[in-house]
């Protein structure tokens, strides 16, 4: 039986220790490991791109953790509804007994007398229960407005990270693009420059032509240079938005088919401000206020709660003796807690949360003024970017058929140089324009999408 008794006694143990550990073991497992991952391998795309941001952006994970210490401090303030116990021992030793007055029974004279023994232990287990309590209650009411606070401050953040590294990606893509043009200006330019050169040397022209030339070509140089320089940087800038370190900067890969493709949006959707994350956190806020607003207008209520103690006491003049007999006690009760007068602290209270709800629909109305601002703002330049584009495309087909024949005139000698220069200069303007326009209106069309509320946040 004793076998028996003791291996039931070490299995209620190890079962108790398990129970205490599981929240440690569950929050191991929950940490987000310190230094992100290497990306994938290979040129990236914008999907993979924003895919790693919202895994391993700072300010992403730091509201990740922020929701998990809102769930935190909700199960602290709801801990009060459960039981509250605890245990106590106090041991004393009297160096002199203490003395009572006592009326003598035949007498009636008061006598002091010394009661009691020398040495008392007392050990005691207390327990509470709260019945009806205001802070309680408002803590059980605004637990789930806490838990949704926390995870519209996490979408608020991955709708800013999805805008911010699409942006910058189509900025390096920008970059990228524009010393392509350059590449291909300096490749014609030394070209027409070589030409220029070797009429120069049979006589047939002066040497302004290949000078021309060759001050172009310098100068596409310089502008190449500078291009190369902005992809690194933009590149650089797009890596730390995703919460990569830019040590070693990555490839990117696109399709330009695709991306004109997805320069068009849909310009007719109507705007809905309970659409945008911002105007959400706004009513969160008022139902908290308003929460806040009714627990001081209950606060006149009292609290009730129960409570209960068990305990047990050891007496004896020795310390050999001390613990042979145990004379126990035990109560049970009610509490009842009434506020009668608290200097007008209670109402005064109720005036600052009723002006702070009031402050709160100012916030509402100012946010959707903003919101309807910021959509109108971005609509207007959707649609001026996306006409650029559509006129720049144009343009650049333009250009490439001019230079064509403007270059196969100049070498059959009918052109000057001078023509073809301009025709060159003309089709690398176009170039540009079409490039900048076209990913002008990639940016607005994310930046429309996010003031609309609409901004994918899935990856």
């Amino acid at each position: 039986m004793s076998e028996l008794r003791y291996a039931s006694r070490a299995w209620r143990r190890l079962r108790l220790v398990v129970w205490l550990l599981l929240p440690a073991l569950a929050r191991a497992q929950s940490q987000l490991p310190a230094t992100p991952p290497p990306p994938p391998p290979g040129p990236l795309t914008l999907n993979q791109c924003l895919s790693y941001a919202l895994a391993y952006q700072p300010l992403v994970r730091q509201a990740r953790l922020d929701e998990g210490i809102a769930d935190a401090a909700n199960r602290v303030a709801l801990s009060a509804w459960l039981p509250q116990i605890s245990g106590t021992a106090v041991g004393q030793h009297y160096f002199g007994l203490p003395f009572t007055i006592f009326p003598d029974p035949t007498t009636g004279v008061y006598t002091p007398r010394q009661l009691g023994v020398s040495n008392v232990t007392t050990l005691g287990l207390a327990g509470t229960q709260t019945i009806y309590n205001n802070d309680v209650l408002l803590a059980a009411r605004q637990a789930p407005y806490n838990r949704l606070a926390a995870g519209q401050n996490t979408v608020y953040n991955k709708i800013a990270t999805v805008s911010d590294v699409s942006k910058a990606f189509y900025s390096v893509l920008l970059s990228q693009r524009q010393a392509q043009v350059y590449d291909e200006d300096i490749r014609r330019l030394g070209r027409n420059y070589q030409d220029a050169r070797n009429r120069y040397d049979a006589g047939i022209v002066d040497k302004t032509d290949f000078l021309q030339a060759e001050i172009s070509l310098n100068n596409s140089k310089a502008s190449r240079k500078q291009s190369l320089e902005a992809v690194n940087a933009n590149t650089a800038y797009l890596q730390q938005l995703m919460g990569l370190p830019a040590g070693q900067l990555v490839q990117l890969k696109y399709d330009t088919l695709q991306l004109e493709q997805e320069a068009v949006v849909d310009t007719l959707e109507q705007l809905n401000p309970a659409n945008r994350i911002e105007f959400q956190q706004v009513l969160t806020q008022k139902t908290l206020q308003g929460q806040t607003v009714d627990y001081y207008r209950l606060g006149f209520l009292p609290s009730l709660s129960a409570f209960g103690n068990y305990n047990s006491v050891y007496q004896a003049n020795t310390v050999r003796e001390q613990y042979q007999q145990r004379f126990p006690n035990s109560y049970a009760g009610l509490q009842l807690a009434l506020p009668l007068f608290t200097g007008f602290r209670r109402t005064q209270n109720l005036r600052r949360a009723r002006l702070q709800d009031q402050r709160i629909d100012q916030d509402l109305l100012g946010t959707r003024n903003q919101v309807t601002t910021e959509y109108a703002t971005a609509l207007a330049n959707y649609k001026g970017f996306y006409e650029a584009y559509v006129q720049s495309r144009r343009n650049l087909d333009l250009s490439r058929q001019v230079y064509h024949v403007v270059d196969i005139q100049y070498r059959e000698g009918i052109k000057a140089y001078l023509d073809l220069l301009v025709a060159q200069t003309t089709l690398r303007t176009s170039q540009l324009n079409y490039y900048s326009a076209l990913f002008q209106v990639l940016t607005s069309k994310v930046e429309l999408l996010r003031t609309l509320g609409t901004l994918p946040i899935t990856y």
